[in-house]
């Protein structure tokens, strides 16, 4: 098999509440279908994800504030994790605190050679959002 595009789908209690999230982070709504919708998807770039209202997948929040670290829950939100590559972690972290969206893990260097912050979506999304970084820094 060879993939030609890959297309999240997830898990979303309200579609119209999520479409202005995914705004907030910067991305843009690119279509929605049904009366009234209950399937879309917004865009960035050349990378697209798909939003179902209650169905295809799964879905929950954590309790718990981190999502990485010693105080943090990796297994405890029960939606998609997924990385998104991005050009300057610093730069979006500050976005996403001027827009109200819940960072679960701040900008941080990791020993595999990515910063990365983490997002989360109010249905338990979470969103691993990094950059490469040159060994040594």
């Amino acid at each position: 098999m060879v993939a030609h595009r890959l297309v999240p789908i997830l898990n979303v209690t309200n579609i119209q509440e999520s479409f202005a999230w995914f705004e907030k982070l910067g991305w843009r709504k690119g279509w929605d279908w049904g009366e009234p919708p209950t399937f879309g998807g917004v865009c960035s770039g050349a990378c697209e994800i798909f939003l179902c209202v209650n169905g295809q997948g799964g879905r929950g929040r954590s309790e718990t504030p981190m999502t990485f670290g010693p105080t943090g829950d990796e297994g405890g939100d029960r939606g998609v994790w997924m990385s998104i590559w991005t050009e300057d972690v610093n730069a979006l972290h500050q976005h996403c605190l001027a827009e109200g969206i819940e960072v679960t893990w701040p900008p941080t260097d990791m020993p595999w050679g990515i910063r990365e912050m983490h997002v989360r979506h109010p249905d338990g999304h979470v969103f691993r959002l990094g950059q490469g970084i040159e060994k040594g820094n």
